[in-house]
């Protein structure tokens, strides 16, 4: 009955040590944010947000949305916008995408505009990345291509295009990456094109 006792308790005794570092790093958990806009516009008396799957909760999830098409004359006009977001386990992602996209009347034009973002935690640390890809990008009647982010143009009227948009917080625990994979302004006007934003905090 002793021996049958002490091995009761020293099987107890290895499933505590064996157990107990696990259940205590699942109490650590991490947070997020996200969100992914396909166009923003604001001009003189309009503004504007379409497909914008709003802010991801911290504790994480899962955001989509889409439209088929939007055509505001002389500003823009664009066909299947698309955004997603999500954040779970140890990374949070966003992606936008915009095709057929024509801007101030052809001024900016493209087949299609995509951007992505994600942060992630590793070993407590976290990281973050992102790209915009850009098909048949057209400015002032001038074909563009791009590979390094924050490309920027100018424009006669004081316009000013922005190509492949990134700006990043990345330091200790926690990270942050937007991409706008277009950014035009000018007098009285903003627009973002295919913005995805990501962000993490470690646990």
């Amino acid at each position: 009955m002793n021996t049958k006792r002490k091995s009761t308790i020293a099987i107890c005794l290895i499933a505590t040590l064996a157990f107990g570092p696990v259940a205590a790093s699942a109490q650590a958990t991490n947070t997020f944010s996200g969100q992914a806009v396909a166009l923003r516009a604001s001009a003189v008396g309009l503004a504007l947000a379409v497909s914008d799957t709003g802010p991801l909760p911290t504790s994480g999830g899962n955001l989509k949305t889409s439209l088929a098409s939007v055509n505001v004359l002389g500003l823009v006009s664009a066909d299947v916008l698309s955004s997603a977001t999500s954040g779970s386990g140890s990374s949070s992602q966003s992606q936008s995408s915009v095709a057929n996209l024509s801007l101030l009347g052809g001024l900016v034009a493209a087949d299609l505009v995509k951007s992505n973002s994600s942060a992630t935690c590793s070993n407590g640390q976290a990281a973050v990345t992102g790209n915009s890809e850009l098909v048949g990008l057209i400015v002032a009647g001038q074909p563009v291509l791009v590979v390094n982010p924050n490309v920027a143009i100018s424009l006669p009227g004081g316009i000013s295009v922005i190509v492949n948009e990134q700006t990043s917080s990345p330091g200790g625990n926690t990270g942050t990456m937007t991409v706008n994979a277009l950014h035009v302004t000018g007098p009285s006007i903003d627009i973002v094109v295919a913005s995805a934003q990501s962000g993490i905090t470690c646990g």
